[in-house]
């Protein structure tokens, strides 16, 4: 056989085998199996060949890249992109649920009248004092319908919402009728008035209104009584006399009980501010002290209890201290209060005006408005609000709550080292907004006196800021510019509710409020809603896009292009890498996550002091504590802590302030 008939055989026999081959991939039908197809599909797509041009041809002009080298090649370019886990903080959370909520027409106040003070009987000093120091012209409707009543010697029971003017509605009358008396009052007379109030800052800023009225008469001597002040210095200010005297009730018992100095002989005067504050802090037992005080040495004197809730403690407060007064409510006209002719009668009276105040009255310059936040998010949520309002928006002034004072030293501590300190990447000429420095101040019941006023004084004199602080600043506190309250714990009540969202949108003044929810608390908006309380929905993603704007929790990756508009994957991704910060901060010492699990624990303790008719809201076992632990810097949920206190502790793990 000829060499050119032997390569004639072969090459016809591998024509056959290969067409036996390829009978052996075809499916019954006649067509290739889908998987050689795709693979075909695609090869052809990339060398831009159709599928017959490759039969025609009979071959790849490419040959095909083996398995092992895309694998290295792949591997190659997962190395290259940074890996960020965003399941940990987006995967497994409870469903927000839709707010379903009637729309209710809230109770209206006018605040401001068009009267002015000149057309009062007032001294012309005090009318001067009060338009040029004050710089009040005209009266709110609290004033003016207050202040001719106590001119009249009557006493009184007003109610009006938070930021009407409830001080001068008192203070105006009080100073003049003193410095009208006959026989020129006397430093060393000792008091012919006496103010309670709830809280020690209350007690200043009421001191410092009082001092400001008196300007024209200065014979007449205030003076201010209050826990963590020397009681040695304040003895000696109670020998040489105060003729107007400001105090917290726990204070002034110890006096009563320790100082021979103090007498109420001459006291004309007691005022009760925010009244049912005192009463929620366990004052009642100390204002019974003093009220006994008081008769025990002059029965006759003129009494006012004022407050912006209605509680049924405070009715049963009116009935023992107040005499045949006048109720005053801005929402209602003046009516009189008949004194029930029997104990039974006095009681069903009581409960009944109880139940008519149910319904609380807001400033119509308030907006409100509620966030649905999973466990999980809350910590990033509320930072991403405040870089939000205060750093990008800016010229924003915040006080957040939170329900004890653990939780106030530790967020501060935690906010300030996370948001307010420099990043590596921020260099010099970067953008303004990454030089926008945030403060943040911290105020609790558990801080020295001198720290706390230091504090109040700060933030009172600020035009922006982050106030972090305990209930002990929810009530009648006058906080100037004040734009944002946010309630990163829910309050125990709506009445509390109603105090907290009053230290904005003050005497005519704008102002917004948060309410922060987790989803098996959403039931509280309908709660609200049944006291004529509106909230609107703000949503966390719209809260959390806000991170597209700081850089610094950017993920960057090589090659990657400048974000345009709001992807939500980024979104997810910088929330990621910002709680990442948060956690790294947390776990950075064994003190750090010791704290964390001490603020963690005290959230717990007050989740269990929710009042009886609000636990099928807020309830213990709602919560799932590794998600409780994640808004806490914690990455797993803590093995150690122990174990809650019993019911009677209650007062331990609620935030009161030392008196």
């Amino acid at each position: 056989v000829t060499s050119q008939s032997l390569l004639t055989l072969v090459c016809l026999f591998t024509l056959k085998q290969s067409g036996a081959v390829k009978r052996k991939l075809q499916s019954p039908h006649g067509n290739p199996p889908v998987k050689r197809k795709c693979k075909l599909s695609i090869n052809s797509f990339r060398n831009g060949a159709t599928e017959p041009d490759r039969r025609e041809d009979g071959s790849s002009s490419q040959k095909p890249v083996p398995k092992k080298q895309l694998t290295d090649k792949q591997n190659e370019s997962q190395k290259k992109k940074p890996f960020i886990k965003t399941s940990s903080l987006f995967k497994n959370n409870p469903d927000i649920p839709e707010i379903h909520r009637k729309e209710v027409q809230q109770v209206q106040e006018n605040v401001f009248t068009t009267d002015s003070f000149s057309q009062l009987d007032l001294h012309p000093h005090l009318v001067s004092t009060i338009n040029t120091v004050l710089n009040i012209c005209s009266m709110t409707s609290v004033q003016k319908q207050t202040i001719p009543v106590l001119l009249q010697g009557r006493d009184a029971l007003v109610r009006s919402q938070t930021g009407s003017g409830k001080t001068l509605a008192y203070g105006i009358p009080l100073v003049q009728s003193l410095q009208g008396m006959e026989s020129k009052i006397q430093r060393s007379d000792g008091p012919y008035a006496l103010v309670l109030v709830p809280t020690r800052e209350l007690a200043i800023q009421s001191f410092d209104t009082i001092q400001k009225l008196l300007k024209p008469f200065t014979w007449i001597v205030p003076g201010v009584l209050m826990g963590g002040e020397k009681r040695k210095s304040e003895k000696a200010r109670l020998r040489k006399g105060i003729n107007i005297l400001i105090s917290t009730p726990g204070r002034l018992v110890d006096h009563i009980k320790s100082t021979q100095c103090i007498h109420f002989h001459r006291t004309q005067w007691l005022i009760i501010d925010e009244a049912d504050r005192i009463l929620d802090l366990g004052f009642e037992k100390d204002v019974a002290v003093i009220l006994n005080a008081l008769n025990a040495e002059r029965e006759t004197r003129q009494n006012v209890l004022l407050s912006a809730t209605l509680t049924e403690g405070v009715t049963r407060l009116a009935d023992i201290s107040l005499n045949d007064p006048v109720s005053i409510s801005i929402a209602d006209e003046i009516q009189r209060v008949p004194e029930p002719a029997s104990q039974t009668d006095r009681e069903a009276s009581s409960s009944s005006n109880c139940m008519k105040q149910e319904n609380f009255a807001v400033p119509e310059t308030l907006q409100q408005y509620v966030m649905m936040v999973p466990s999980k998010l809350r910590l990033v949520t509320l930072a991403a609000f405040i870089l939000q309002k205060c750093k990008f928006e800016k010229r924003h002034k915040m006080i957040i709550f939170f329900s004890s004072c653990e939780q106030v030293e530790f967020y501060h501590e935690l906010l300030v080292k996370v948001l307010s300190g420099e990043s590596e990447s921020e260099k010099p000429g970067s953008s303004s907004l990454s030089s926008v420095s945030l403060q943040f101040l911290r105020l609790h019941g558990d801080m020295e006196q001198e720290e706390r006023t230091e504090v109040f004084q700060e933030f009172l004199k600020s035009k922006t800021g982050i106030l972090l602080c305990t209930d002990v600043a929810a009530r009648g506190l006058d906080l100037p510019q004040v734009t944002w309250i946010v309630q990163y714990n829910a309050p125990a009540s709506p009445a509390e509710y109603v105090h907290r969202i009053g230290r904005t949108a003050r005497i005519g003044c704008r102002g917004s409020s948060l309410l922060v929810l987790a989803p098996s608390e959403a039931e509280y908006v309908s709660l609200l809603a049944s006291h004529k309380i509106n909230v609107s929905e703000l949503k966390m993603e719209k809260v959390l896009a806000s991170l597209l704007k700081d850089d610094r929790f950017k993920l960057h990756r090589p090659g990657s292009k400048k974000s345009c508009g709001k992807n939500p994957q980024e979104v997810r991704e910088r929330a990621t890498v910002l709680q990442t910060k948060f956690e790294n901060h947390v776990h950075s010492s064994e003190g750090t996550v010791q704290w964390a699990k001490k603020a963690l624990q005290s959230f717990l303790c007050a989740y269990t002091t929710y009042p009886r008719d609000l636990k099928h809201i807020f309830h213990i076992k709602s919560l799932h504590l590794g998600h409780v632990a994640k808004s806490f810097g914690l990455r797993d949920a803590p093995q150690n802590l122990t174990a809650l206190p019993a019911a009677g502790s209650k007062g331990k793990t609620k935030s009161r302030p030392k008196r």
